[in-house]
């Protein structure tokens, strides 16, 4: 069941987290008052392996989700309870690039991995990863399809499946009044994924889409699909890539149907603070008008991560920095929950550090409640994780976003949506 709500940009006041106020490592806690032996930090360093794209067309996007990953690990080796030894690696949104880098990290040792960024290459993957028998945590990957894969138990991710993304947009674009509408998608599973859950919304809103196209990224032109579009009639317009939907809105503008003409929608994939100067660095106003979602803080996310993470890393755009952050977070808790930087000791306690427990969401706190013996939910940088089952969140939160005429990234409000496990 999936089910959608506005809702305030607020803490619950009753969350049990510690104020952004507090001194690490001073949260008060409760003995422990169960029989079973407190976790011990495991004594050896955590070798953790991350398949993201340093280069390709994910690279911009990608920064960010580097960057939290760096300073999760950073802030963990800071509170001295664990380390944390990382090994970078690129996917360049490659699959033979992700598979070298896999195997790799599995001839160093690694105990975990944050990655892939994009869901096609984690597919290519994720057969790999479950052989190896090493976790996988993705900060972005949302295709649908990985809720029931059978991935042994090993794939899991902190960004929440499209089902909820493409209800937003789908809802989004209807509630403005898009009627005849357009999709045009990149030729690959995140692609088809989401055009296919927003073309569903859309009809359900009573919306027609008059045409979809799908793209093969890697071309250099897009003019047939862009004439086809224009062709169309169609008043609104959805457009679903990765780095190469500059060009497209370039093309867009040529064949005038540009968001002065129509409306444009894009999804989190594409959202940057920075967007007019890949469409045009000479005129800002270029994007003007161009609307969508990116992932936002939830509920009772820690509040002060935007202020640490811009300090870590000055100038670099933090979508999807909070979901690298946390990735490395909960591969790191459920080590310390297990005593054990064994994968096959740990993996069953990913899914559990995330839900049932005392609330907490940083990792110092956190892993001094798991070490004086409770059981702990961590609600941390992208805000409630809760996976459900199969290692996944089970709401998620984005922003509403619109472009100005100065190329500037707006955000109007956001909305959440939840799935029931």
């Amino acid at each position: 069941m999936l089910s959608l709500a506005a809702i305030a940009c607020q803490n619950s006041e009753n969350s049990a987290t510690t104020p952004p106020t507090a001194t690490p490592l001073t949260a008060t806690t409760q003995t422990a008052t169960t029989t079973p032996p407190r976790p011990t930090a495991p004594e050896n360093s955590f070798k953790l392996g991350y398949i993201l794209p340093q280069t390709g067309s994910l690279a911009l996007i990608a920064q960010g989700v580097i960057k939290g990953v760096e300073l999760a690990a950073a802030e963990i080796n800071q509170a001295g309870i664990q380390t944390v030894q990382l090994l970078p690696g690129d996917s360049s949104t490659d699959p033979d690039i992700a598979n070298n880098t896999l195997d790799q990290h599995v001839s160093d040792g690694v105990h975990g991995i944050v990655g892939a960024a994009g869901s096609a290459i984690s597919l290519a993957i994720i057969d790999k990863v479950k052989g190896s028998q090493l976790p996988m945590v993705s900060p972005t990957n949302a295709a649908p399809t990985f809720t029931n894969y059978d991935d042994g138990g090993y794939y899991f991710r902190t960004f929440p499946t499209d089902l909820l993304q493409g209800q937003i947009l789908g809802d989004l674009i209807a509630s403005d009044g898009g009627i005849d509408v357009a999709i045009l998608f990149r030729a690959d599973e995140f692609g088809r994924a989401l055009e296919d859950i927003v073309r569903k919304q859309l009809e359900a809103n009573g919306a027609s889409v008059v045409v979809s196209l799908d793209y093969d990224p890697s071309g250099t032109t897009f003019q047939a699909e862009v004439q086809k579009v224009a062709a169309s009639g169609a008043d609104s317009v959805l457009l679903i890539p990765f780095d190469e939907g500059s060009k497209i809105i370039v093309q867009m503008i040529e064949a005038g149907i540009g968001p002065q003409d129509v409306n444009i929608y894009i999804p989190s994939s594409f959202v940057t603070e920075s967007l007019w100067e890949s469409v045009d660095p000479t005129n800002p106003s270029a994007v003007a008008g161009i609307r969508g979602t990116r992932p936002a803080p939830g509920e009772n996310a820690e509040e002060t991560f935007s202020d640490r993470f811009n300090a870590f890393a000055p100038g670099v755009d933090e979508v999807f920095a909070p979901n690298g952050y946390d990735a490395v977070v909960i591969l790191l808790l459920a080590a310390l929950v297990a005593g054990s930087n064994d994968p096959a000791d740990y993996v069953g306690k990913i899914n559990d550090v995330t839900r049932v427990g005392v609330k907490c969401n940083r990792y110092e706190v956190c892993a001094q409640l798991v070490l004086s013996g409770e059981d702990i939910d961590y609600d941390g940088a992208s805000g409630p994780l809760d996976f459900t089952d199969v290692g996944e969140p089970s709401e998620g939160y984005f922003d509403i976003i619109e472009y100005d005429a100065q190329g500037r990234l707006n955000v109007e409000g956001y909305v959440s949506a939840s799935v029931g496990q």
